[in-house]
């Protein structure tokens, strides 16, 4: 049985003394490219990688246990139809900005700062197909708002059941 008391972890160094290394979670996988683009000049506003999440698995886990990410990162959730999404902050421990995104890659809403840890609903108001987590302040420091546009480009392969 694994336990995690959330102590960090001891290692000897070279030297046979204990060294501290700091439990980050979960490492990132990049499965991919994602491109935030302005909606009236169609410029390129920032790229980051992105982790997928595809499955019913991969989306309730999301970004849950990690303790940091940088914002040159983040993960973009899949699904297979059109609805309002609402997601959740639980055992999330870094803050971060929802982005809420159309089947046309439309941004349709966008949560902002999200609480860390908070099991309260953060809904999209809009219908989405797409959502987008990256890092609490990536919106408001790269400018980006309602109406920009994503584009996005898997390194894996993606279910032949889906329309990109």
């Amino acid at each position: 049985m694994a336990c995690n008391n959330n102590r960090p972890a001891e290692k000897n160094n070279h030297q046979g003394n204990p060294t501290v290394t700091e439990d980050n979670g979960p490492q990132f996988r990049k499965d991919g490219d994602l491109w935030f683009i302005q909606k009236e000049s169609n410029d390129t506003l920032r790229h980051i990688d992105i982790e997928l999440a595809i499955t019913d698995q991969e989306r309730a886990k999301g970004l849950m246990y990690r303790k940091s990410m940088p914002e040159q990162q983040g993960m973009l959730f899949i699904f297979n139809e059109e609805q309002e999404q609402s997601f959740w902050m639980k055992n999330t421990y870094i803050s971060l900005d929802i982005l809420y995104i159309n089947k046309d890659k439309e941004i349709v809403s966008i949560q902002k700062y999200a609480t860390p840890l908070s099991e309260d609903g953060l809904p999209s108001y809009k219908p989405a197909m797409y959502v987008v987590e990256v890092v609490g302040g990536f919106c408001d420091k790269y400018h980006i708002t309602y109406g920009d546009r994503v584009a996005f480009k898997a390194g894996k392969q993606l279910p032949e059941s889906r329309i990109y």
